[in-house]
């Protein structure tokens, strides 16, 4: 990749938007070290929404502090729209948009008092705040509300005022830290059309952090999966999950997990090429779920395993976070909530 550098933005030839290479970050001392991340380096080219997936505690919003200037790594570098985030931290915020997991909003302040304040902390006029904020408040269905004391919003309304600040300024890359995290269904499935459209409409650059699957599936031009730290693969979510080939069975034990030798003896089967399991979850690997069942049945009858359920399925990201991490993302998850 060639680079040339003119004191403050740094240019490549694929006009990344956001690169990292070696991030590591830890906290506390002894004991109580915290290995948040461990030589991340990811690479994300302009437009379309990139994803960071991971289960809580791998390391995604560790990386979004660094990327947005929050917080500084132990060492590694990081680019952001072209400019240096360590060297040129100041530039950078010029340049992004970020919201965080935590709402932003003044709830005492209505959602056009909230916008307008701040399009005034970044420098616009009055009347310039005032013009873009009546836009996105428009654009993001807000506009009868926007008289309203925010507080009294409700939580979708909330997280999409959150995202409107981020936009005030025009940025050239967004940073969304679990935009969804705590919304319904339906406030859910609404944000991920307004992030599809910033990605597909507006041209941004979006990074986008989440435990969800499926919301990664979604929206995700590009992936990265993040465990404890690393990235641990990436692609296209179709990539890696064409990565993991053939069907899933997918089958949960109601009386606990299984003994290794179990696992061998469904390895042994013909046409299965991987057996996972991961406490009362059994994953089975296999050319063809319908060729393939009825041995992984009877072997699992004559060892007396009781089934809760089972079902064959193409592959999905949690199938390649399994391959990929060792572990299933659900238990990952419960792991760094425990």
């Amino acid at each position: 990749m060639s680079t040339t550098t003119n004191g403050t933005r740094t240019r490549t030839s694929r006009e990344t938007a956001i690169e990292a290479a070696g991030l590591v970050k830890t906290y506390g001392k002894g004991e109580k070290t915290v290995h948040a991340l461990a030589g991340l380096t990811i690479s994300a080219e302009r437009g379309g929404v990139f994803g960071l997936l991971g289960p809580n505690g791998a390391g995604k919003s560790t990386t979004v502090k660094i990327l947005t200037t929050l917080s500084k790594p132990d060492s590694g570098t990081a680019v952001v729209a072209g400019v240096d985030v360590l060297r040129r931290p100041d530039e950078v915020r010029r340049v992004i948009g970020y919201v965080s997991q935590k709402p932003a909003f003044d709830p005492i302040a209505t959602g056009r008092e909230n916008l307008v304040l701040r399009g005034r902390i970044h420098g616009m006029s009055g009347r310039e705040a005032r013009r873009r904020a009546d836009e996105l408040l428009e654009r993001f269905g807000l506009a009868s509300a926007s008289n309203r004391l925010a507080g009294k919003w409700s939580g979708g309304m909330q997280r999409k005022l959150d995202v409107a600040a981020g936009l005030l300024h025009r940025p050239s890359v967004l940073f969304l830290d679990e935009p969804t995290t705590g919304l319904d269904p339906e406030a859910r499935a609404d944000m991920w059309n307004e992030i599809a459209r910033l990605a597909c409409d507006d041209g941004l650059t979006v990074l986008l952090t989440t435990h969800y699957l499926e919301e990664a599936d979604n929206l995700a031009s590009r992936l990265v999966i993040v465990d404890r730290g690393e990235v641990v693969a990436e692609g296209t979510p179709d990539e890696l999950k064409r990565g993991i080939g053939g069907d899933t069975i997918h089958a949960e034990l109601a009386g606990g997990g299984v003994d290794g030798r179990v696992a061998r003896s469904i390895g042994a089967i013909p046409g299965v090429s991987a057996v996972r399991a991961d406490g009362a979850i059994l994953r089975a690997t296999v050319t063809s779920g319908a060729a393939v069942l009825p041995g992984v049945l009877s072997v699992l009858e004559s060892e007396h395993v009781e089934l809760a359920s089972v079902t064959v399925s193409r592959p999905s990201l949690d199938d390649v976070y399994l391959r990929h991490a060792g572990r299933a993302f659900r238990n990952a998850d419960q792991e760094a909530t425990a």
